[in-house]
């Protein structure tokens, strides 16, 4: 990574400059040899710096031309001892002891981490805790609703949407024949050891608890030519009467979709701040593990050498993409007309219009056009199919919100102004100071 070449290229250069000047006291000439060798950048190091170096890309507009190396060397070891200051360590860039990831209060860290919620419940949750929750939210829906209990659990539980898919698929195709042949007793009868039930059906959880809540039995018939009986599910005579449940159930089945848990937007409201464009994230809005961030390192350590090289537009194109990649979420704050700011998380990969939803929820006037400048007064066309990250807005960004031209042209010629308030009211009451 290029900040440990030059931290360490900064360090040779101090000792040689030192050894010129000073002479090493008498009888202790192998003093230098002796130390132990510094110890590289610990994981957490290493987490510290690429977050830090992403941050700084954020900030500043893409270079397209040669850019100095001493420039990219001193904002990159700024940015290091920013991050050592910040966690309360005086050590230098590439020491042992790193700062963790800042928690809730902290200086503008005013989102404490990425949180999702469910739609079962409305219970807010961590990353880690959206699966296992789902799971207990819906197996505790058996109790009200096992039709829709199991629906949810088959589409939910089973991650290969392809088998999912054939297994409902082949579930419908023996409700069909029920309802076109409702007096063809074999029907409604399903073989458990049928070789089609065993590698489509019995292999998806929920599937049997689908059958049992509509109403199928299992019971153990005869089977022609067979010594022994076999197990069967065999439809209800109650469940036979009533074929438009069937057919309901058949469609519920067929529509559903994997309980999801939905990103938790975070919105909160800052008064104005000159620190509004300052943005301290948490690991939470990086897409890098431990093996990605060591990755990232040595691409770095060549970063000062592409800008050197001429590279082709495909060339560019191709780097721009995988710096795109690297994002799973993005924070973005909007500054309204009154200096107020607006903050929000979502997903790297979702697109402009659903930022402009997102504040047209939080105005009191949401019927009235708005337009929304990304840095450098770029405008963002909310009917345009762009995602944030294919805008740059990752993983953070500052926005400002305009009126329409049009709708301000009309305000004034009516000898009015836009209301200085735009928010709604029950967000203004809970306005916070960003410090």
């Amino acid at each position: 990574m290029q900040w440990r070449g030059v931290w360490r290229a900064s360090a040779a250069e101090g000792a040689v400059k030192t050894g010129s000047r000073e002479k090493a006291p008498k009888g202790k000439p192998n003093q230098l040899a002796l130390q132990h060798p510094r110890q590289g950048p610990t994981d957490e190091a290493q987490m510290a710096a690429a977050a830090a170096l992403a941050r700084l890309e954020q900030r500043q507009p893409r270079a397209r031309g040669p850019v100095s190396q001493d420039s990219i060397r001193n904002q990159v070891r700024k940015e290091l001892q920013a991050e050592a200051t910040v966690g309360g360590s005086p050590e230098a860039p590439g020491g042992n002891m790193v700062p963790e990831a800042k928690e809730e209060g902290s200086t503008h860290l005013l989102v404490p981490g990425v949180y999702f919620t469910c739609p079962l419940t409305g219970a807010i949750l961590r990353k880690d805790q959206r699966d296992t929750h789902i799971k207990e939210a819906i197996l505790s829906h058996f109790a009200t609703d096992p039709v829709a209990a199991s629906i949810m659990k088959i589409h939910t539980f089973n991650k290969d949407r392809d088998r999912v898919k054939l297994g409902v698929d082949t579930i419908a195709k023996y409700l069909d024949n029920i309802h076109l042949h409702p007096e063809e007793e074999k029907y409604q009868k399903i073989k458990l050891q049928n070789k089609v039930f065993q590698e489509r059906i019995n292999c998806l959880e929920g599937t049997h608890e689908f059958f049992e809540a509509i109403g199928f039995q299992k019971a153990l018939l005869p089977v022609p030519d067979q010594e022994g009986p076999e197990e069967f599910y065999v439809l209800s005579e109650t469940a036979l009467a009533q074929p438009q449940s069937l057919e309901r159930h058949k469609e519920q089945l067929l529509c559903a979709e994997p309980v999801r848990a939905t990103l938790s937007r975070q919105r909160r409201v800052f008064r104005p701040s000159p620190l509004a464009s300052q943005f301290d994230l948490p690991t939470d809005f990086f897409n890098l593990t431990a093996e990605e961030v060591k990755r990232e390192q040595r691409l770095r350590a060549e970063a000062v050498e592409r800008l050197s090289v001429l590279r082709t537009k495909a060339m560019r194109e191709k780097e721009e993409q995988r710096e795109m990649r690297k994002y799973s979420y993005t924070l973005l704050r909007v500054r309204l007309p009154d200096g107020c700011l607006l903050q929000g998380t979502f997903y790297a990969r979702e697109r402009v219009a659903a930022l402009y939803t997102f504040v047209r929820e939080a105005l009191q006037s949401d019927w009235l056009p708005f337009e929304l400048l990304a840095s450098g007064g770029q405008k963002l066309s909310e009917d345009e199919n762009l995602a944030f990250n294919e805008c740059g807005l990752v993983p953070s960004a500052l926005l400002t919100f305009s009126w329409d031209a049009a709708v301000l042209e009309d305000i004034r010629a009516a000898g009015a102004e836009p209301d200085s308030s735009l928010l709604k009211p029950e967000l203004l009451s809970a306005i916070e100071k960003l410090s």
